[in-house]
């Protein structure tokens, strides 16, 4: 029932259409606490198209090490990501759900569905987030599906350009069997269009490592 009005809205009238751009580098692609890239650096970027009753694509992309070699030997060295969804406020919060398609081009039997949802409040300079993501059982997972729940909290002083993170998240399924935790903090400044951002990344599958970044949004 929540998306019936914003689908209502959408068939009265045409919504306007922004979009936002970022591209930068990380020294080390990590999701979920593993490293995707061998913890090598990574070129990163995406596109997102928002439309003002919250519906919202997205394109994004990173590079990654080899994955999902075929019979030839060879893999998937980028990762692209599709997204469609929605994002607005309700009873107070900032909702987003979403349905993501993960692909990886050149590798084989790798490219697989997921459904994003996250939940936030903010006051003051504190924002706290719960969410959860859920692949359901298909070719790539085989007969298993596999689910992820984390918790953020974060602190953005209006003071001054420097945010703290911290997060955890638990992953259950064909990707973590027997499940498997990964937390992280992380310190964010912005210094124009750029952000630079330090992290210390952990999990129980994987060893810790720093991970530094910048991007630039336009």
């Amino acid at each position: 029932m929540l998306a019936a009005a914003p689908f209502a809205a959408l068939a009265a009238e045409p919504a306007a259409i922004s979009l936002d751009h970022e591209v930068g580098v990380v020294s080390d692609y990590r999701y979920r606490g593993l490293s995707l890239s061998d913890k090598r650096s990574a070129l990163q970027g995406g596109v997102v198209a928002s439309m003002s009753n919250g519906f919202y694509g997205s394109v994004w992309a990173s590079t990654i090490d080899e994955y999902g070699a075929g019979g030839d030997g060879k893999g998937a060295t980028v990762e692209v990501d599709y997204a469609l969804g929605w994002a607005s406020v309700v009873a107070g919060l900032d909702v987003d759900v979403a349905v993501t398609r993960y692909t990886y081009p050149g590798g084989e039997d790798v490219a697989y569905f997921e459904f994003p949802v996250t939940v936030a409040k903010g006051w003051n300079a504190w924002t706290a987030t719960v969410g959860g993501s859920y692949a359901p059982r298909q070719k790539t997972l085989g007969t298993e599906g596999d689910g992820y729940g984390f918790g953020r909290l974060q602190w953005s002083p209006s003071s001054g350009p420097v945010t703290l993170a911290v997060q955890a998240g638990y992953e259950s399924g064909a990707f973590a069997p027997g499940g498997k935790w990964d937390w992280s903090v992380s310190a964010a400044r912005q210094l124009g269009p750029f952000t630079a951002e330090l992290g210390f990344v952990d999990s129980d599958w994987a060893g810790s490592g720093l991970v530094a970044g910048l991007k630039a949004a336009f």
